[in-house]
């Protein structure tokens, strides 16, 4: 397979060269040239496989041709220790919970999945200079990144967190882990630690220096991966119709696999799938889009924004106008200008062969938004919890709510319920009013003594700093 940059002006590469580079020559972000469909089989088959050999179908359609097929299974099940099952909160609402991993954040399946697939190519090639992971965060992704690597031979890792802006569980989670992870602690926003990091990606200098990777989204083995639980949520999601049909789904999905119309059962169980997905730097609703192209059964999407609207406005203008994010209660979601919309428009732009109208009908026919304040973010936690008893956390509300505003009659719909509450167990203590249990795994961290590197937003600074530790 051969990836290509978004903007369209850089070299093809392979996925080792993508995977390691992480950004494009030309600052674009890589593409597969080619998004293969998978094959009617697998989806009639799909609700009786387990999780791992769902993701090892779709990473073989991803990464078959250019990494071994056995390696690729080991690196999948390695990946994929944990589940993330699907909940039903409501009628016709369901929660999928991805916090069942390490961090008890859904980035811990991308993290994983590109900490090993660098891991195979470093062994494969013998390479003896090491691997420098650079990654922002706005909550979650570094602590993913930073436990996916720990301890990985030939890596190092650095975390670009914002001063104050993340929340006090999730800093112990990266900051507190030491070998081969170095926290640095930026005064700005989000914003500014992925701009440090894609000018470190540009610069000739620090570039001839070390070895520089990114494991943002950016990255291809970071958010492709992703896809693994939308297909795994489908999975579900008909294995519970089937059953609530005491069989009798079950001999239809037989049935039509001997008919050679497999496919068409989707319809018959599943005829109004909606996914919501909360969306910060879009990762995370990419992937599930390229699970979409592959044939993934849903009907539409919702991008369920904070107040950090971009993308939400973006679908009413068709006009794409970054800004300055703000910092809200749904912290990891505090993006004002989205990496992966490049990769969004390219995909359905048809690389950049279709009008901006064109590409912008596309978009619309096929991905509507919503955006919450901090106030509707705290309500639709009270409203859910007092209803359901289920516990939001601000990230999941978003996407929730917007299912209740958003689903038609006869549609039902999946939500990304993206961490645990209790990664912003202060929060989520004061607007519910209870004591929200911190699991064992997640109190370790908090045990662990914080080492930070202070850094200003000023690229020179943290050249300085990347040179000073290299040299």
């Amino acid at each position: 397979m051969q990836y290509y940059s978004t903007n369209g002006k850089a070299p093809m590469a392979d996925l080792h060269k993508a995977v390691v580079k992480g950004l494009a020559e030309d600052r674009g972000l890589y593409m597969p040239e080619v998004i293969h469909r998978l094959p009617k089989a697998f989806f009639a088959d799909m609700p009786e496989m387990r999780f791992q050999d769902i993701a090892f179908n779709v990473a073989s359609a991803f990464f078959g041709d250019d990494v071994d097929l056995d390696a690729l299974q080991d690196i999948v099940y390695d990946t994929l220790s944990f589940d993330c099952p699907i909940v039903k909160v409501k009628e016709n609402i369901y929660s999928l919970e991805l916090f069942h991993g390490p961090t008890l954040a859904f980035k811990d399946v991308g993290a994983r999945f590109m900490a090993r697939l660098l891991q195979y190519f470093i062994r494969m090639e013998g390479q003896k200079e090491e691997v420098n992971v650079l990654v922002a965060t706005s909550g979650d992704t570094g602590s993913a990144v930073a436990n996916g690597f720990l301890g990985v031979e030939g890596i190092h890792v650095y975390v670009l967190y914002p001063k104050g802006k993340v929340s006090p569980i999730q800093e112990c989670q990266f900051t507190t882990l030491g070998k081969n992870i170095t926290a640095i602690e930026v005064d700005g926003v989000f914003d500014d630690c992925q701009a440090l990091v894609k000018s470190a990606f540009m610069d000739e200098e620090l570039n001839k220096h070390m070895k520089l990777t990114s494991a943002n989204s950016i990255n291809v083995a970071r958010f492709l991966p992703q896809a693994f639980y939308y297909f795994n949520a489908v999975a579900r999601l008909m294995l519970m119709q089937m059953s609530n049909e005491k069989g009798e789904m079950r001999n239809e999905n037989e049935k039509m696999k001997n008919d050679g119309a497999a496919i068409s059962h989707f319809s018959f169980l599943i005829p109004h799938l909606i996914m919501c997905v909360p969306s910060g730097n879009f990762g995370n609703i990419c992937s599930a889009l390229f699970g979409h192209s592959m044939g993934l059964p849903v009907k539409r999407f919702i991008a369920a924004n904070n107040a950090n609207d971009i993308f939400y406005k973006y679908l009413q203008t068709g006009k794409y106008e970054p800004k300055a994010s703000v910092q809200t209660l749904a912290n990891a979601m505090d993006v004002g200008d989205p990496s992966n919309f490049a990769r969004i428009i390219n995909l359905y732009s048809e690389n950049n062969q279709l009008t901006e109208v064109a590409t912008h009908q596309r978009i619309t026919n096929l991905i509507s938004g919503a955006t919450y304040s901090d106030e509707q973010i705290k309500d639709t936690m009270r409203q859910c919890y007092a209803e359901t008893g289920y516990i939001l956390d601000p990230h999941g509300a978003c996407g929730y709510q917007a299912l209740v505003d958003g689903l038609q009659p006869g549609e039902v719909g999946i939500f990304c319920e993206t961490a645990h509450p209790a990664k912003f167990k202060e929060k989520v203590d004061e607007i519910l009013g209870i004591d929200v249990e911190i699991p064992e795994r997640l109190a370790a961290f908090m045990k662990g003594k914080k080492q930070s590197v202070p850094m200003t937003k000023d690229f020179k600074d943290f050249k300085a700093y990347l040179l000073s530790v290299e040299g």
